[in-house]
């Protein structure tokens, strides 16, 4: 019988989800095997189960195209994250539909392309009885256990395109403008796009900033809670700039324009080795891994040792220092 494997994509969107999808397909054709797409994330695998079989013919034009011909879902049944550190145990029932369901596809192992929280998923279902290998994907960049995550390039080269365009209209109406990037509870897209695109100032979730603001009605002085996520935060900092320098200050949100579009080239070529490489984890039957990039190489590490390591900015590392030496603030002097 002819080998089937399983990939489905979980968690939100981001650059470079169809290019995995590529490549596993072509890479496990190429080994004569045959490959099952999940829809919808991991509800596919529940009854009745929605999967499709991927044909390397059908691939073309995935390597740039964005988003995910999957589909995918960060919320119903398989949530395993609640907030930042706080794991969920999946319903064992759940898990046991889950199990029939790959079983019902006659596949031999599921590749799970997602974040911190797909991938917890994909641990529970690991240990409920699926052969779990794992791709590593966020915009934010901060998952543990690899250098990077594809998607991260692209949004940060967004981001910066951005910054670029707004440094043009501050300068001509000598205006201050505030932009907001996502992140999360890591500031490497601000940081690496602030840094690059010119930015006076770069306000980090790593670094408590001099600024008082408001959230859930209570003030918070030398910067947000720290359990909190900056979101939101544009606005209120806006308002501090002109109320104290009286310049013109506006807010740009970035918002979900950093999760779609074409991925990057660096990008591409990420998605493409990490495909091959989960693929070769399982012809190899080394279930329960994550593939990782540690340059120049890919490698792999176990989920569990890559899971639930929020992955941040190092304060005392060069990006910061760098950020320092040029003059840049960070909120903290």
């Amino acid at each position: 019988m002819k080998t089937r494997i399983g990939i489905l994509t979980g968690g939100g969107d981001c650059p470079g989800l169809n290019a995995v999808i590529r490549s596993v397909v072509i890479a496990a054709a190429q080994r004569g095997w045959a490959t099952v797409g999940i829809l919808g994330g991991f509800d596919g695998l529940l009854q009745p189960v929605h999967a499709r079989e991927l044909l390397p013919e059908d691939m073309d034009g995935l390597l740039y195209l964005g988003g995910t011909i999957l589909g995918t879902s960060n919320r119903g049944r398989f949530t395993a994250k609640v907030g930042h550190g706080a794991v969920r145990q999946i319903d064992p029932a759940i898990l046991a539909e889950a199990k029939a369901g790959f079983d019902q596809l006659e596949l031999r192992a599921l590749v799970v392309v997602g974040g911190d929280g797909s991938l917890t998923i994909g641990l529970q279902c690991q240990e409920a009885g699926i052969p779990v290998v794992g791709v590593p994907k966020t915009i934010d960049n901060d998952i543990g256990g690899t250098v990077v995550t594809f998607g991260f390039d692209t949004a940060v080269s967004f981001a910066t395109d951005a910054l670029d365009r707004l440094r043009s209209t501050a300068q001509s109406h000598q205006r201050v403008m505030v932009c907001e990037m996502m992140g999360r509870y890591a500031g490497w897209i601000a940081l690496h796009s602030g840094i690059s695109g010119g930015a006076d100032v770069i306000l980090l979730p790593e670094i408590p900033y001099d600024i008082v603001t408001t959230a859930g009605g209570a003030e918070a002085t030398g910067g947000w809670f720290r359990e909190a996520r900056l979101g939101g935060i544009a606005t209120q900092v806006a308002e501090q700039i002109q109320e104290l320098t009286g310049k013109e200050t506006r807010v740009c949100v970035l918002g979900h324009l950093q999760r779609g579009g074409v991925p990057t080239t660096f990008d591409r070529l990420i998605c493409t080795r990490f495909g091959v490489s989960v693929v070769r984890l399982i012809a190899e039957e080394r279930y329960g891994r994550m593939v990782s990039l540690q340059p120049p190489d890919t490698t792999d590490v176990a989920i569990a040792d890559a899971i639930g390591k929020l992955r941040t900015v190092p304060l005392d590392g060069d990006l910061v220092r760098t950020a320092r030496a040029l003059g840049i603030c960070l909120g903290d002097r």
